[in-house]
């Protein structure tokens, strides 16, 4: 079990207060003018407060698995992680879930969406809960009132933290309210900032932290790679963000990972997405999951209970005591690896073995019957070896930035003609990928093969959405995948479904907002 922990302080309690997006949006102060006392009388407990913000993005509460931070939110279905795959995978081509409750039809089918679904709502109102208080502390980290030695770089790790939340809304919403330094204590309802203007303060402020961060950091924790990978993300889909492409500076920032990070592919893939992942040499910013202390329903304790039924499978040969029978892969990511599940069992790849075939059909003809489609087994709650007993709560840490992904976004960078890139060199780190998979190596490169390459490593990541609107495959008619539209052979869907609507709940708060075209 990882050793590494959340620290959980009494003044906490001072964070947990007016969470709720409805308030947080009115950018009312939310922590009462004694923490900057408390802090400056103990000023080691920044770093209990600083742990409880990068928990925000891994726990539903670091009250329990059974609270939320988020005012009214059920706290296993509120947590980010867990809001992150639903949004971008469930919508996308590799992933279904079949229960239906409450919203999550419209995400897996990629169809009806409104303004009162729970599960956007979610997303948005935990973005505006660690905005709020990232700023807040940053305010008071600034002040004169607290004498901390490392002061400056707790500063530059809030901005990271208050930036990736930004980056999500960004890539979400495409718009929403602009939070700063500036206006946090501003009564009135702030005006509504559109993606390019939040496109370019997040890109400000980390331009303002990459020269500062540390090269290295406690496990967990923002170092100089992490605003590295955020901007080279950022870059990444400028112009789908912007209307203006950003390829050259997406791959500045990758080749300083690459030449500067000392990140290493793991030989093992298993590695990646297994409880001893906290030693991974590939692994550049982890959200970190324990089944002791950083307990939660909505970290990968929901990947990997989500992926296990007790009528296919046995949990506790996953590390698991429950099965929630809810997640299955579709063929328009198993298919990658071949055309029926002999494919699959004889393919050299390893990537391929990551499914569940036993007792399951190819085809998914129903979205809700279990057996249709095929579990993903990719995360799982064991060592990389397969030791490791069954717990309630998962171990596994989320990989939310690793260098594989780095080194499948150079190849697209040089693919699109981005400078200080080589579409041979591209073609390079995609084999080294491949490779340490036993895949057999790519003879070229294309902007398609690099797509498929990057769901066969990257799907159940929280990114596959986003990449096919990258790619201009999301919406429309030329790509399918099942259930697309709520088809099961997929249909053309409308463009507006690039963002998700803005929460009703928002709107109601705030009338300097407003709705997304379409919805």
């Amino acid at each position: 079990m990882k050793n590494t922990k959340y620290k959980v302080l009494a003044l906490l309690t001072f964070l947990a207060v007016n969470t709720a997006c409805i308030n947080d949006l009115d950018t009312q102060p939310k922590v009462e003018q004694t923490l900057a006392n408390l802090l400056a009388a103990d000023p080691n407990a920044v770093e209990g407060l600083l742990s409880r913000l990068y928990a925000s993005f891994a726990l539903s509460s670091v009250e329990g698995p059974d609270k939320s931070d988020i005012s009214g939110a059920d706290p296993g279905e509120s947590p980010f992680v867990r809001g992150l795959v639903n949004l971008q995978d469930f919508t996308a081509d590799d992933m279904k879930n079949r229960w239906g409750d409450n919203g999550l039809d419209q995400l897996t089918t990629t169809s009806n969406w409104t303004s009162n679904n729970k599960f956007f709502k979610y997303v948005y109102d935990r973005i505006y809960y660690t905005v709020p208080q990232a700023t807040n502390l940053i305010l008071i980290m600034k002040s004169d009132q607290v004498n901390y030695a490392n002061k400056n770089q707790v500063v530059d790790e809030l901005r990271f933290l208050r930036s990736l939340s930004y980056y999500y809304l960004i890539d979400l919403f495409g718009k929403g309210v602009l939070v700063n330094d500036q206006n946090f204590n501003t009564a009135a309802p702030l005006p509504e900032s559109s993606r390019k203007d939040l496109f370019n303060y997040v890109e400000s402020e980390l331009l303002a932290i990459e020269a500062t961060l540390p090269v290295t950091n406690s496990y967990g924790r923002a170092n100089k790679a992490c605003a590295r990978m955020l901007l080279a993300k950022l870059y990444l889909n400028a112009e789908v963000y912007t209307g203006t492409a950003r390829y050259n500076d997406a791959a500045t920032y990758l080749n300083k990972i690459i030449n500067e990070g000392g990140y290493q592919l793991e030989s093992n893939i298993r590695k990646n997405f297994s409880s001893d992942n906290n030693t991974s040499k590939e692994i550049i910013f982890p959200l970190i999951a324990d089944a002791v202390s950083s307990q939660s329903f909505g970290n990968t304790t929901y990947l990997v209970n989500g992926s296990i039924s007790t009528d296919t499978m046995v949990p506790a040969d996953f590390g698991a005591k429950q099965g929630w029978a809810g997640h299955r892969a579709t063929k328009a990511w198993y298919g990658l690896f071949g055309n029926s599940i002999a494919d699959l069992q004889a393919s050299p790849d390893k990537r391929a073995k990551l499914f569940w075939t036993q007792g399951h059909n190819w085809e998914m003809n129903d979205y809700k019957a279990w057996t249709d489609g095929l579990p993903s087994d990719k995360f799982w709650n064991k060592d990389s070896n397969g030791t490791g007993g069954a717990t309630d709560y998962s171990s596994t840490d989320f990989p939310l930035f690793r260098l594989a992904d780095v080194y499948l976004m150079y190849a697209e960078c040089a693919l699109r003609g981005a400078s200080g890139t080589t579409v041979a060199q591209g073609l390079t780190y995609v084999n080294q990928v491949r490779a340490r998979s036993s895949a057999l190596p790519l003879g070229t490169l294309t902007l398609d093969n690099l797509l498929d390459e990057r769901a066969r490593e990257l799907n159940f990541e929280g990114m596959r959405r986003q990449d096919l609107i990258r790619f201009g495959k999301f919406t429309g008619g030329s790509y399918l995948w099942p259930w697309k539209g709520g088809v099961k052979n997929g249909v053309s869907i409308s463009d507006n479904y690039k963002v998700f609507p803005i929460p009703s709940s928002a709107l109601q708060s705030n009338p300097n907002l407003t709705q997304n075209p379409g919805f």
